[in-house]
């Protein structure tokens, strides 16, 4: 009773929604003393309903009267028997556009769902409504094509088992791609076309807040690191749901960046909205061309990692954690980074899809690995420094893929209480590099050894001496310090997806969970 589609009284009007009605319950009641009979429980019958009160020969004004009464997000298409010949589309607060093709229209809220039909799209604006016909199309004001700039092959598997699994084969193309044009070597730095009419503005910026919910929120906090450390710049990370419930307290000297892989996340929509209405600089790092983050934003950095399918990111985390890396050169040089560090940063970034690469040999090993822990309930990330958030998304994967019980601490954290669950039974990974927290991380170790718990190290090649305190190790290529997040979150991205195949999980979509999140 509750799958889409979704009729009216008379079963004249069929809908699809994405997003969420929050005024539902109200507008049920209300109908529902009208006479109006319901057959399901979801929010989404309501629109039916309304659609079905204002009817009166024409969909699309049924459809603009009742959507004045919807307090919430939507993108849904619309059809009636009544009116046979034509689809209504509208939306507010989710992704919605329209495909163009030859001799065929399209709907979705993704690119990638339509890229095997058309590469021109129109992205409809919030509030707007769409008429398609079976030769024509309208909208209540002219909107530019877009192209997707994505191959139609990048959408399929190519072989693959899952999206899952190629798109994590893809972080080295990712890293490749995110840098492509990019680096300077010989200047040290690096060129941002998105940001280009702002970087006037950006030399009087002196402090940055990064925006971000779930595994970008990740990306976010690597990136806090880098710019403070390198960019010389204040910087703080809020989690986008949480963000817009604060009164943050900014002036004409703060900037705020927004992270999002398809650019509709709700919440990060919402916050950016709120530092809008503040009249503060915004920037956008994305991964889809045309999504209304990078509308609404002053400039941004697209990441180009190609379309990402499967619900759980992992390519595209990747090159997030590139662009904030850039970024950070970019805001570094034009402050007092000196010539011979940006040339270091740029020269290593450039080196990184080669060292990527190197860990896919490591493969055989992690998809052991997984085998040896399936049977495991439990399991500890644990980092510093710029890893300390990696344990967070290493922990999130496991989470995501596998239904396991994971969670992700900083290192110095364990013994602030997380202590007490450690036992023979509780596995922990812990990701430690060869820099300069590495020999607190090895007393974290030795904590966890020292009472029992099973530990998998994150290491860099050619450190022998871990394996003495350790029960396994998965290498990784020496880097630099800022860039090692970048290496050390792909054996974590396998290990997660090697789990969930062999508990029998659907890989691609794991239960509950949406690519993208258009609710708040």
């Amino acid at each position: 009773a509750n799958a889409h589609p979704h009729f009216d009284c008379k079963k004249e009007i069929f809908l699809v929604h994405n997003g969420i009605i929050e005024n539902y319950q109200f507008l049920k009641e209300k109908l529902i003393k009208e006479g109006h009979k319901f057959s399901s429980e979801t929010d989404t019958e309501v629109l039916c309903h309304l659609i079905e009160k204002y009817f009166e020969g024409n969909l699309e004004e049924a459809v603009r009267k009742a959507l004045r009464e919807v307090k919430g997000a939507y993108g849904i298409a619309v059809v009636s028997k009544k009116d046979p010949e034509k689809i209504v589309v509208a939306k507010f607060s989710s992704p919605l556009l329209l495909g163009i093709g030859q001799e065929e229209f399209l709907v979705a809220s993704d690119p990638a769902a339509v890229i095997t039909h058309t590469r021109q799209v129109i992205n409809l604006d919030d509030n707007e409504i769409a008429v398609i016909k079976p030769d024509d199309f309208f909208i209540l004001k002219e909107k530019p094509l877009e192209t997707i700039e994505w191959k139609v092959e990048e959408a399929e598997k190519k072989g693959y088992p899952h999206f899952m699994l190629k798109e994590i084969m893809e972080e080295p193309e990712a890293v490749e791609n995110a840098i492509r044009g990019r680096l300077i070597i010989e200047e040290g730095s690096v060129k941002l076309g998105g940001l280009d009419e702002i970087q006037e503005k950006l030399r009087k910026i002196k402090r940055l807040i990064l925006v971000a919910c779930g595994t970008a929120s990740y990306a976010a906090k690597v990136g806090e690191y880098m710019l403070e450390e390198y960019a010389g710049i204040p910087a703080e990370v809020d989690i986008g749901s949480e963000f817009r419930y604060r009164k943050p307290v900014v002036d004409k000297n703060t900037a705020a960046i927004f992270i999002s892989q398809s650019g509709e996340t709700a919440d990060t929509l919402a916050a950016l909205r709120e530092m809008k209405k503040k009249g503060i600089l915004t920037l956008g790092v994305t991964n889809v061309v045309g999504s209304t983050q990078t509308r609404e934003t002053d400039a941004g950095i697209y990441i180009r990692s190609g379309p990402e399918i499967a619900v759980a990111s992992s390519k595209a985390f990747i090159g997030q954690l590139v662009a904030l890396a850039t970024l950070t050169v970019y805001l570094g040089r034009q402050r007092e980074m000196a010539l011979v560090m940006g040339k270091r940063i740029v020269s290593e970034l450039s080196k990184l899809p080669a060292l990527a690469r190197e860990i896919f040999n490591k493969e055989p090993e992690i998809k052991e690995l997984a085998e040896k822990y399936k049977n495991f309930k439990n399991f500890w990330f644990i980092g510093r420094k710029y890893n300390s958030p990696i344990a967070l998304e290493g922990a999130l994967k496991l989470k995501e893929l596998s239904y396991l019980h994971a969670e992700g601490v900083g290192g110095g954290e364990l013994k602030h209480g997380s202590l007490a669950l450690i036992d023979e039974n509780f596995p922990t990974i812990a990701i430690c590099p060869s820099d300069s927290v590495y020999e607190k991380m090895v007393s974290n170790i030795e904590e966890v050894k020292t009472r029992g718990g099973p530990v998998i190290a994150i290491a860099t090649e050619g450190n022998e001496e871990i394996k003495k305190s350790v029960d396994d190790v998965i290498y990784i290529p020496k880097t630099l310090e800022m860039l090692t997040p970048i290496l050390s979150v792909i054996p974590l991205h396998l290990f997660a997806y090697y789990m969930a195949v062999l508990l029998g999980n659907d890989v691609d979509k794991p239960r509950n969970l949406a690519k993208v999140i258009t609710v708040e």
